[in-house]
């Protein structure tokens, strides 16, 4: 049994559904289901007994002490966390709350159980802690990527309330020996995404004709890694990484902002010639630069491939078709997910980047 937080979101709702494909260990799903957070991403599972869904914090420790009683689950996969920039820019407290503050939280009472576990079980035990390269800050164009070696220097509320959830996580495995493992991806994209984030956001307003809003001249630079890459890297970890390590994951896919908006565009013009607006780039917006943005992250996974054999299977290329493939014959998921208060956050954020 594990037990996996934040599971109904994108990147954790992927990995549960992925984890129950591949294999038959059952898995406990911890998750507060904030706007980020769907029970409709988790309905491939309905009826499976291998997944119990459980709504609650991972910050409520009389939640998490039950569960732990309850199940007793030989690991712990921890993705829960508040993790759009924008928003941390409009509302930062959220983001101390959930990632400082939660984390903190959910630490202590694992540390809890796992100093009454059995010799051999507390050997056994891990804790997998998934996190960002946008802790290490921003690149220049010709700067190494970002190795496990690279110093902190997280520029938003968001990247900085992670950066301060790693420091946490080394602290409980170095002060009191809990077995800990951290990851550090790229920026992740594909299925269930909610569309806050560039890729999906693009897709959905293109689909309506509405404008593609581009922050400042669309070359900021990002590494692309497809979740389904994202969950067999944190797979392979649990299963062989070294107590105690870091592990960068990455795609791979250096691209811009705008090479990315044109390659969707592109894409939805093969696949979707019926939309309101052809060829869709003529609905790219460039809208002023949002505060602090980091020019480019790149990440080196050479340890992990190195240590550990894992590398990335799909191209951006083939992650990108797979994923507007995913969103035109879900159009269903995408309308509930986009409620009122999603329009009227995407109004409130961009008008404060007029063009």
């Amino acid at each position: 049994m594990i037990l996996v937080t934040g599971g109904a979101g994108f990147i954790g709702a992927n990995f549960v559904i992925d984890w129950l494909t591949e294999g038959n260990e059952p898995v406990v799903n911890l998750d507060k289901l904030t706007y980020a957070g769907n029970l409709e991403n988790l309905r491939p599972l309905q009826g499976d007994a291998r997944h119990v869904f459980v709504q609650g914090d991972i910050g409520d420790r009389a939640v998490v002490d039950a569960l732990l009683q309850q199940y007793r689950p030989r690991a712990i996969i921890n993705f829960a966390a508040e993790s759009h920039v924008d928003r941390s820019i409009h509302g930062p407290a959220e983001f101390i709350q959930t990632n400082v503050v939660g984390t903190f939280q959910l630490l202590e009472a694992v540390r809890a159980h796992w100093s009454q576990l059995p010799a051999d079980e507390q050997a056994a035990f891990r804790f997998l802690h998934v996190s960002t390269d946008e802790v290490y800050g921003s690149l220049g164009a010709a700067d190494p990527a970002f190795s496990e070696a690279t110093p902190y220097a997280p520029n938003s509320p968001y990247s900085a309330s992670k950066a301060a959830s790693d420091h946490l996580v080394r602290a409980y495995h170095h002060t009191y020996g809990l077995p800990v493992l951290t990851t550090n991806c790229s920026n992740n994209y594909g299925p269930l995404q909610f569309p806050e984030k560039l890729i999906p956001l693009v897709i959905h307003n293109a689909l309506a004709g509405r404008p593609l809003p581009i922050y400042g001249d669309g070359s900021n630079v990002r590494d692309w890694l497809y979740v389904g890459d994202h969950c067999s890297a944190i797979r392979r970890v649990l299963e062989a990484g070294r107590v105690g390590e870091t592990y960068n994951i990455g795609g791979c896919n250096e691209k811009t902002n705008l090479e990315v908006v044109n390659a969707l565009c592109a894409m939805l013009d093969e696949r979707h010639p019926e939309s309101p607006v052809m060829p869709h780039a003529s609905l790219i917006a460039f809208v002023k630069d949002r505060p602090g943005h980091d020019r480019r992250y790149a990440i080196d996974a050479r340890k992990i491939e190195r240590e550990l054999g894992w590398v990335p299977s799909e191209t951006f290329e083939s992650g990108i078709r797979k994923t507007v493939a995913w969103y035109l014959d879900n159009q269903d998921w995408v309308a509930h997910v986009t409620s009122g208060e999603y329009r009227n956050w995407v109004s409130r954020n961009y008008a404060d980047h007029p063009a």
